[in-house]
């Protein structure tokens, strides 16, 4: 089933600024009240997350909130909207959407088009490009570039700009066309992208001669025919079937290494071919995000090093997917039509950088993990949301043909699209059907995300994905459903417990993905299993308790460098200090970074010091003293546990508060009778007396629960786990949120952070 909705009492509102009067470039204070939820921030017009700080001094769940957007790149529309975690269902809760206008002439970007050649028809010879750009300011430059080449100047003419193209070398071929136009202030717009067919000579098509999937021109000096020989043999052998075996999202944080530190590589290369350690079938196609990440985009970015790692794993048999989530921030508003511009131009990125590369360099397929229900008004404005993710997908696969490529487009679907009546009667394309059916009828293939941690059972693995199964079989797509399980620590949202098998281990969950290969061995819908995702498979041990195994890359001493960059150290508020810092590289895999907290520059980077761990270029460091001044250093440790150098001292200083600081000065865990049961000490940090707090947390490892209650007037809390009757384990506790009147809880100062309990041999 879908998520829950909000609670009726979970709500958030903006307050400031007024919608009604336009603002002007700078600092805007944006306001707002809350009730029943936690963790709000704040998305502005689908680009930018800014996180608000909250003040609840009576902890009676209700209070303002408020943060600072710097509006002084925005001309025009801005569209705002808050989202918050709601305290009781852990699912998003959102403000309405609120609209702004932006008084600032002086940032407007060009608005750029490229008017012609048509996507319509074929070209020969020499063809001029057509640009027309609008802007409030006047244009310095408007450029051109074919396949991602280099940008060259297009002159103006007629109103318009003109670009004058010579196609001969380029004949036989479906070319991109991009332009950009740079303002004298320096704003630059982009134009979609143009699918351009151009023939060798007058009457022999594109699809007659060399097509897009051959060389492109940049790479005529090559040796074409060895380098058309290797290629093609290479697509030959991944396309033979469209089944995709074991599959494996891997997200930026993992995408980003693998791309640009070469060494990581052998890691994964490891991993996925271990069919040995967990009795795992081999996992043979990649999903890997090409999203920006830390201020770089691979595709444009970083063309030559994307080109390298696919066809590294070309050559060592794995096929690999361009992962994308919607080209917006949050990834999910890119199924809204008025972010159609910024989901195509993501999507089209694939494309061009596809025409721009070898066949050997190619991706294969492109994956889609846009995620409609996710939208505040998914439930309460259906079939309109519904409507438009599939007009996104529609336009998404009339790019893919005007481009002229081949490769295979797929989207990651939840388990309830047909069964869901959020999903039902979705009146689309001039029939209506469930949301999945029409989801299947446009797109190539589909991955579910069957997101439960047991094959069998009415609500298990295997018997929610026979409706699409079925409708694959009855639109004649073969190999096109894949079904996705989920391994990460499910902490937010729904019930970790059943919905992955991060509480169960590898040994069962490979036991049970054989359940589910075996019940569609002769389906012939069925494409495969894809994991969710890379990070945790590899993290997930054969078992929890004595006896556990967990993945092992080989031996390796050379520890990782130190981080890139100059790491920053930003204060928040009175109590959070945010850090960030550029990778680390490794001969393997950096698995995680350390960051350690001093009050001095002189404090020893070790296990006294550490004050948490980060698998991504930043780390939120909470629960601190008001008005105190931190020190941090921050090393990378690879795969096989061997850690760099640290690096320079950063600092910050808190802010200052009239709340005082609370800590969980004891918390004990134990097992008996087929569940754990925790105890937890609450008291002020300064006098050590007792706080009758309210407590949130949940239990890990083996367990899931979440509980919340509250602690007595001595401070003290207790909680027991869901039943686990098994004869050895491990169970854990994290502590989510604890408030109190008057208090905030200073969790880096806890005596205790998470414990776990073991039993068993």
């Amino acid at each position: 089933m879908p998520p829950s909705p909000a609670r009726a009492f979970s709500q958030i509102t903006i307050q400031n600024p007024d919608a009604n009067a336009p603002l002007e470039p700078g600092i805007v204070h944006v306001t707002g009240t809350f009730s029943g939820v936690y963790d709000i921030a704040l998305a502005v017009n689908g680009e930018l997350w800014v996180e608000a700080r909250m003040e609840d001094p009576d902890a009676d769940g209700t209070g303002t909130w408020s943060t600072d957007v710097d509006l002084t790149s925005y001309d025009g529309p801005v569209e705002i909207i808050a989202r918050g975690v709601d305290s009781v269902t852990r699912y998003a809760a959102w403000s309405p959407f609120l609209n702004l206008e932006v008084n600032n002439p002086a940032a407007n970007t060009p608005v750029v088009r490229i008017n012609s050649p048509s996507e319509q028809e074929t070209w020969y010879g020499v063809v001029p490009v057509k640009v027309e750009v609008s802007a409030k300011n006047d244009i310095a430059a408007v450029e051109v570039r074919i396949n991602g080449g280099a940008w060259q100047e297009a002159g103006p003419s007629d109103g318009t700009y003109t670009f004058i193209w010579d196609t001969k070398p380029y004949g036989g071929r479906i070319c991109s066309l991009e332009a950009r136009a740079r303002d004298v202030n320096g704003n630059t717009g982009f134009s979609r992208s143009l699918y351009a067919r151009v023939v060798k000579k007058p009457g022999v098509t594109p699809e007659s001669g060399m097509t897009s999937e051959e060389i492109p021109a940049q790479d005529l000096t090559d040796s074409m025919s060895a380098n058309t020989e290797q290629g093609m043999d290479i697509k030959t052998d991944l396309q033979e079937s469209n089944n995709q075996g074991r599959a494996i999202w891997i997200w930026e944080n993992e995408s980003y290494p693998l791309v640009l530190n070469p060494g990581s590589r052998t890691v994964l290369d490891a991993m996925a071919s271990d069919t040995e350690t967990f009795g795992q079938d081999l996992i043979k196609t990649f999903y890997l995000a090409v999203g920006r990440y830390n201020g770089i985009r691979m595709l444009e970015d970083k063309r030559p090093e994307v080109r390298d790692f696919i066809d590294w794993a070309h050559k060592r048999g794995y096929r690999v997917q361009a992962l994308i989530a919607g080209g917006t921030m949050p990834p999910y508003f890119g199924a809204y039509s008025r972010y159609e511009t910024q989901a195509l131009s993501e999507f089209e990125q694939i494309l061009n950088y596809n025409l721009s590369s070898k066949p050997k360099e190619r991706f294969d397929a492109v994956n889609i993990d846009t995620e409609p229900y996710s939208l505040p008004d998914f439930k309460s404005g259906k079939p309109s949301v519904q409507v438009q993710y599939l007009d996104m997908l529609k336009k998404l696969m009339e790019r893919k043909q005007a481009s002229g490529l081949t490769l295979q487009v797929g989207a990651a679907i939840p388990r309830w699209y047909d069964s869901s009546i959020d999903a039902s009667e979705i009146p689309w394309n001039g029939t209506v059907k469930w949301l999945s059916q029409h989801i299947q009828d446009t797109v190539d293939y589909i991955s579910i995300m069957d997101y439960r941690d047991q094959a069998e059972g009415g609500a298990g693995i295997i018997q929610q994905a026979l409706g699409e199964m079925e409708y694959a079989n009855t639109i004649g797509k073969p190999h096109s459903v894949l079904i996705g399980v989920e391994t990460k620590d499910i902490a937010d949202g729904g019930d970790p417990e059943t919905i992955t098998f991060n509480d169960e281990g590898r040994l069962y969950m490979e036991a049970e993905l054989d359940k589910v290969s075996e019940a569609f061995a002769g389906n012939t819908a069925f494409g495969g299993i894809a994991l969710h995702h890379y990070t945790t498979v590899r993290s997930l041990p054969s078992k929890w308790g004595p006896g556990a195994v967990r993945w092992f890359p080989g031996n390796d001493v050379d520890a990782p460098s130190s981080v890139t960059g100059t790491p920053q150290a930003e204060a928040i508020d009175y109590q959070r200090i945010d850090v960030s810092y550029g990778p680390a590289s490794d001969n393997a895999s950096i698995e995680e970074y350390h960051i350690y907290r001093g009050l001095e520059g002189s404090f020893a980077a070790d296990a006294t010091h550490l004050a948490g761990i980060s698998q991504n270029l930043k780390f939120r460091d909470t629960g601190l003293l008001p008005g105190t001044t931190y020190v941090y250093k921050i090393t990378a440790v690879d795969t096989s546990g061997n850690e760099g150098p640290p690096s320079d001292p950063i600092e910050a200083a808190t802010q200052y508060t009239d709340l005082k600081p609370m800590v969980v000065t004891q918390m004990q865990l134990g097992y008996g009778e087929g569940k754990a049961t925790v105890t937890l000490q609450i008291a002020d940090l300064d006098s050590g007396e007792g706080i009758a707090a309210a407590v949130s947390g949940r239990f890990t490892h083996m367990a899931g629960k979440y509980v919340n209650g509250s602690a007595t007037s001595a401070g003290s809390y207790s909680a027991s786990s869901e039943a686990i009757a098994t004869l050895s384990g491990e169970i854990g506790f994290l502590p989510r949120r604890i408030t109190a009147p008057g208090y905030y809880w200073a969790q880096a100062y806890d005596a205790v952070h998470a414990p776990s309990v073991r039993w068993g041999d």
